[in-house]
């Protein structure tokens, strides 16, 4: 019977990692940009060590490569920074360590220094690799190709936009991505701040829009009363254990 309970608790013990990604996705249900993984797994090992000769445990499995889906819904929104990335196209920024990684979440802003970021906090990054900044005061607008322009509100007349920059735009059609503790996008088996390949694809934005996150609610909702099923169901299974042991030691303690 200890066996059933050893087991039980391992799957409790292994299902933790599961259930951290479902929570993950589901409070980024509708946060920009945002790209689900694939799930975690479950597989069988043989249990090392004194005495657990004979038992197998449960092991998880978590394979945390970014789904690049195609075809998600997007939101109008009328900002000139906002901007949702076509086909697989990633936007290269700079994570909090100040290396490369990519996202293809789009809600700009300029910040109190005039650095152009993601809303989360992520310094864009231009073509040349360095750091976008949009002049004090200037008014800035983004075309489909990635352009910067900006143009100074106050100038009498009609003003001239100026080029600020071009985002720095990388194909990832055919590449592993994998996430990176910042919640960044990078190359599977690769270290942070490795660059994607430059592709000769045209890569393009959508201004003033931005892309949804590929989370389906239901979906997730699913898997987590699955899961909480299963956690249930492991924890009646360590309760009966239990309770065989007593009746068998109340049969032994009678006879």
């Amino acid at each position: 019977m200890d066996r059933l309970a050893f087991n039980a608790s391992a799957a409790i013990a292994e299902s933790r990692t599961a259930q951290h990604m479902i929570n993950n996705e589901l409070a980024n249900v509708s946060t920009p940009g945002f790209k689900r993984s694939f799930e975690s797994a479950m597989q069988s090992v043989t249990a090392v060590g004194s005495g657990f000769a004979s038992r197998i445990q449960p092991k998880s499995l978590n394979v945390d490569t970014v789904i690049m889906t195609a075809g998600i819904a997007l939101i109008a929104t009328g900002n000139d920074l906002d901007i949702a990335m076509n086909d697989k196209a990633v936007m290269g920024v700079s994570g909090p360590d100040g290396t490369l990684g990519f996202t293809r979440r789009g809600d700009l802003r300029v910040s109190a220094k005039g650095i152009l970021e993601t809303g989360n906090g992520h310094a864009v990054r231009g073509q040349s690799g360095s750091t976008i900044t949009i002049p004090p005061g200037f008014k800035a607008t983004i075309n489909t190709d990635g352009s910067i322009f900006a143009e100074n509100p106050s100038t009498v007349g009609v003003a001239k936009p100026v080029l600020i920059d071009r985002i720095l735009l990388r194909d990832a059609d055919g590449i592993k991505l994998s996430r990176r503790t910042d919640g960044l996008f990078a190359i599977e088996g690769q270290p942070n701040g490795t660059d994607l390949p430059e592709s000769k694809a045209f890569l393009s934005v959508n201004p003033k829009c931005l892309e949804g996150s590929n989370v389906n609610a239901l979906s997730v909702m699913v898997r987590l009363m699955d899961l909480s099923r299963s956690f249930e169901m492991n924890v009646n299974v360590i309760k009966q254990s239990k309770d065989s042991d007593e009746s068998g030691a109340t049969m032994m303690r009678n006879s």
